[in-house]
């Protein structure tokens, strides 16, 4: 089989979408849209060898275009919530859209999730690639600077999946990247994610501010609380304990180690398929969300409706609202001449 593949895929804005197909040696399979970066199909095997696609989405680029969860994009250019929609920078107050209530979440109403990226797929001896580049323009969803973005995945025959972002900017601005696909080891289709069993290498943790709807700087112990994953435990064993609305998972762990060391940071276990996910990442944060507000409407691959907890998301990344935090704002921060990296390194095994 060939390594890499491509085709038209429909077209959004007036511009044609490219779907690329790249294939490691072992024969594992992910599908990648040029529009928002989109992971759309994730072929891995079981333990008896069998390959199930274990990410969500959607048939078809329109789906994404009309409602999608940011699935499997890239988010940028600053991932997560933004209290108040609006920071100040240099002595200047910078007004976001506020899309998610009075916050500003994962870049603003057309993040990076929802632009056409150049693309050129090339062979490594690694394995296939695919480069992904973008120019945000100065002003765009009110923030300030041009930044030059790239997102480069990698389908290693290691089997791996191997996502480097970088970004440059021509003048002070703030930058957060982050990768959002939702993995359901057991596949797309399969039901809920509650008895996966997740491992996070996060002692700490950043507890949401009520009044902000978001981390306002606080940083409290995972021991004792039902945001403990430091032992291996079910994703739907404190659930409910962990609250929220709608109640699960989404808040900001911190990755135990160097800040900005490639470590690991989870390990997920499917006890069905004998499927086992491994992420390192040299970022300071992970943000693990359990599919909360997903609620069985959307209609997936293949008609699959997506209940509650369908999926959950590792999301590495810089702490939320750190430019909001005077302990953070460093974390977010980037100047001309320096560059913003993230590497994420997704492995797959079987046991």
């Amino acid at each position: 089989m060939e390594s890499i593949q491509q085709r038209v895929w429909g077209e959004v804005d007036g511009k044609p979408v490219t779907l690329f197909t790249l294939r490691n040696k072992n024969g594992l399979l992910v599908k990648i849209a040029s529009y928002g970066g989109i992971i759309t199909e994730l072929d891995v095997p079981d333990r008896t060898g069998a390959l199930g696609d274990i990410v969500l989405g959607f048939d078809d680029v329109t789906s994404y275009v009309k409602s999608s969860p940011y699935f499997g994009a890239i988010i940028g250019r600053i991932a997560n919530r933004i209290s108040g929609a609006q920071f100040q920078l240099d002595g200047v107050s910078y007004q976001l859209a506020a899309n998610n209530g009075k916050n500003s979440l994962h870049g603003g109403l057309k993040g990076w999730d929802k632009v056409i990226w150049d693309a050129k797929a090339f062979d490594t001896s690694a394995g296939p690639s695919l480069e992904l580049s973008y120019i945000s323009k100065d002003g765009e969803e009110g923030f300030p600077g041009t930044v030059k973005a790239t997102n480069t995945y990698t389908l290693t025959n290691e089997n791996e999946l191997k996502v480097e972002m970088r970004a440059e900017t021509d003048r002070l601005t703030v930058v957060n990247m982050a990768h959002h696909s939702y993995f359901n080891l057991s596949g797309h289709a399969a039901g809920t994610v509650l008895e996966q069993v997740l491992k996070l290498n996060a002692s700490s943790y950043t507890p949401n501010d009520p009044a902000l709807n978001t981390v306002g700087g606080q940083v409290a112990p995972v021991t004792g609380t039902p945001f403990d994953f430091t032992k291996p435990k079910p994703i739907g064993q404190d659930l409910k304990a962990a609250g929220g609305d709608p109640i699960g998972f989404d808040s900001n762990w911190i990755v135990d180690g160097p800040p900005h060391e490639l470590r690991d940071v989870a390990e997920v276990k499917d006890p069905h398929s004998g499927r086992v996910l491994k992420l390192k990442a040299d970022q300071p944060g992970v943000q693990f969300y359990s599919g909360n507000y997903l609620d069985g409407t959307l209609l997936g691959k293949g008609a699959a409706k997506y209940p509650q907890y369908a999926g959950f998301c590792l999301e590495t990344q810089r702490f939320p609202n750190a430019i909001n935090v005077p302990a953070w704002r460093d974390q977010v921060l980037l100047k001309p001449g320096k560059a913003y990296t993230s590497t994420m390194i997704f492995s797959f095994t079987t046991e």
